[in-house]
């Protein structure tokens, strides 16, 4: 389960000044000099930050005129504000963002499939997206493209895998492998997953507009399915998140205990319905929602979604407000890879929309970092550049606290202390 909430105390919190101009930490190997930082959590960016790394993670970060260690590595990226690096929390790097992704993910070899996976990580990480939340492969291959990043972090961003999405059989995303029906086979498919190496379960709790055949507004499971999923899932220490456009879906979700919602708009028959009961019962539950909106508007022209999917999609603002008014835990996540306006570096949109649909720019960026962050299970190491997290930094010019299409202007970005762009 989740940690609590960051209290954010302090505008600076999580930095530390050295007034006597000594630093604690030694022999970092490398000094990152910037105009500005945002830590990921606090209300405000600090000037002149000096950030040291050493061994891949931050040791410190100061600000102010401090000099740096005599035998570091010293780069002055100049005018430009550090962020942690952006996590999108709902990807799938096996679709490759075309107008059929399916028929192209089915007729690749494991092999084609991985390298193109490869690729897709490759233009997420250029976008300072530095962690990814894979939700639904074939094959368990987001494990195995996991661990090569890991014995070599500066190749791609780190991953969080769920492996083939456990589902009905024919049901949404059935061609990944991941079909079960009952509750003891559901049972024995998230031992086998987690047996496979699997960070997280995802269940697709309705059917899916990906999928032909498949009902978004139908389940696919009973709550005592589901609930056997989360319990053994929990038993094996690995959290659950279920697939659910549709209002019977994300009460499904809630009554069977899963850990978050993915997508979450209230579908029903005639177009979007908010129940406030509802609402109240995910706030109170502490459940997280993924609404993975966002899209590429300069790619509109190659793909327009069907008339009731972007009737669904206009009223997406009047969902947001909601769930924020009612304190519903929300992150940023893109779905990327399932269309044309979904590439693999669609992320910075998504940040934009949940603004767009009433979020602060500050709660945006949280969005995708440190809350993003603590609903992956990664808030000891990521989301937040602050002593002890994995030096995961991107740099972009201008400053995303006043305008989101800063995340735009990518200056650098550095994996576990390794520039890559």
């Amino acid at each position: 389960m989740a940690p609590a909430d960051f209290d954010g105390s302090g505008s600076n919190a999580g930095l530390r000044v050295a007034p006597s101009g000594r630093h604690s930490t030694a022999r970092p190997v490398l000094a990152l000099r910037a105009s500005r930082l945002f830590d990921g959590w606090s209300d405000s960016v600090v000037q002149r930050p000096l950030v040291l790394i050493e061994d891949g993670r931050i040791s410190a970060v100061e600000f102010g005129d401090l000099d740096p260690p005599p035998d570091a590595e010293v780069v002055d990226l100049g005018e430009v504000t550090l962020l942690p690096g952006l996590i999108d929390t709902h990807v799938h790097l096996g679709f490759d963002a075309s107008t059929a992704p399916v028929a192209h993910l089915q007729a690749a070899s494991d092999d084609a499939l991985l390298q193109r996976m490869r690729a897709n990580a490759a233009t997420a990480l250029a976008a300072g997206i530095t962690t990814v939340r894979d939700l639904g492969d074939r094959a368990f291959l987001a494990v195995a493209l996991r661990e090569s990043f890991a014995a070599e972090p500066g190749s791609g961003p780190e991953i969080i895998a769920a492996g083939p999405p456990l589902t009905a059989p024919g049901g949404h995303c059935h061609f990944m492998g991941g079909e079960a029906n009952g509750e003891d086979a559901i049972r024995r498919a998230v031992h086998a997953s987690v047996a496979r190496g699997v960070d997280v379960i995802k269940i697709m709790a309705t059917g899916g507009p990906l999928t032909p055949g498949s009902d978004p507004l139908a389940p696919q499971f009973t709550v005592a399915e589901v609930a056997a999923a989360v319990h053994e899932a929990h038993e094996l220490g690995r959290p659950v998140t279920v697939h659910s456009h549709a209002t019977v879906g994300m009460r499904l979700a809630v009554d069977a205990g899963a850990d978050g919602i993915e997508h979450g708009m209230f579908w029903v028959d005639d177009g979007i319905r908010i129940d406030p009961a509802l609402v109240d019962r995910i706030a109170e539950s502490r459940t997280w929602i993924c609404p993975t909106v966002g899209i590429r508007l300069d790619r509109q022209g190659e793909y327009s979604p069907p008339p009731a999917v972007a009737a669904r999609l206009a009223l997406f603002p009047t969902v947001l407000a909601t769930l924020q008014a009612a304190g519903v835990r929300l992150i940023a996540g893109s779905d990327a890879g399932i269309g044309p306006v979904k590439p693999h570096d669609v992320l910075p949109y998504s940040i934009r929309a949940m603004a767009a649909g009433g979020m602060s720019n500050l709660a945006a960026l949280r969005s995708a970092t440190s809350q993003a962050a603590l609903a992956c299970g990664v808030d000891d190491r990521k989301g937040r550049l602050v002593p002890g997290k994995d030096a995961d930094i991107l740099a972009v010019s201008g400053d995303p606290l006043i305008d989101l299409h800063a995340l735009d202007q990518v200056h650098a970005v550095y994996r576990a202390g390794r520039r890559v762009r």
